[in-house]
């Protein structure tokens, strides 16, 4: 009777087993299966690169309205050349307060970005120095490649020069948003007196 069970288990096993290669064989070859969640594999939203018949121009991927600011994009409106640079020197003023919080977090901005070439006193003594690179004029004693000391830039040519780099200085406005910007601004302010 033991041995009659154990045949019937193996049997209806065997059965079932057999069953389910016959269905799932037999299906269309084209067929994923059944799906849980069509709508995720088959969705309504259009693709970036689809055309659209929405919109007059035919394209999913509209561009901004003229004349509109991204949200949390801050704009300077200051070109990248000379005239720009003097005049962000003249017209643009931190407006992040002083305060002892924002000066430490300059300064930690500062020596990861900022020392390997301009050191991490600001004398132009970086790491990148040493290995033969051309050395930045000292914040406390050198003279601007744009003319004038180093020690008299203002809020608006340090940032100025931050968003858009100088010489063989690249841009660092991937690397540092605008608030950072103006910590490593404050920072810079603290070198000068150095």
């Amino acid at each position: 009777m033991l041995a009659m069970n154990k045949f019937r288990i193996l049997g209806t096993v065997v059965i079932t087993i057999a069953a389910s290669i016959i269905v799932t064989s037999c299906n269309d070859k084209r067929s994923t299966g059944w799906e849980y969640a069509p709508n995720m594999y088959e969705h309504i939203a259009f693709d970036p690169d689809q055309k659209n018949p929405n919109f007059k121009d035919g394209k999913t991927a509209q561009v901004p309205p003229a004349g509109t600011t991204p949200i949390g994009f801050v704009r300077f409106d200051y070109p990248n050349t000379l005239d720009g640079y003097n005049l962000a020197g003249t017209e643009v003023k931190s407006t992040l307060p002083q305060t002892p919080q924002n000066l430490a977090d300059g300064q930690i901005l500062f020596e990861h970005f900022c020392s390997p070439c301009h050191g991490v006193t600001g004398q132009g003594d970086g790491l990148v120095v040493a290995h033969g690179f051309p050395p930045p004029p000292s914040y406390s004693k050198g003279q601007s490649s744009r003319g004038g000391a180093m020690k008299d830039l203002t809020d608006g040519k340090i940032y100025h020069t931050i968003t858009y780099g100088l010489n063989a200085m690249g841009s660092y406005a991937s690397q540092l948003d605008p608030q950072e910007r103006w910590k490593v601004v404050m920072y810079v302010h603290h070198l000068q007196t150095l």
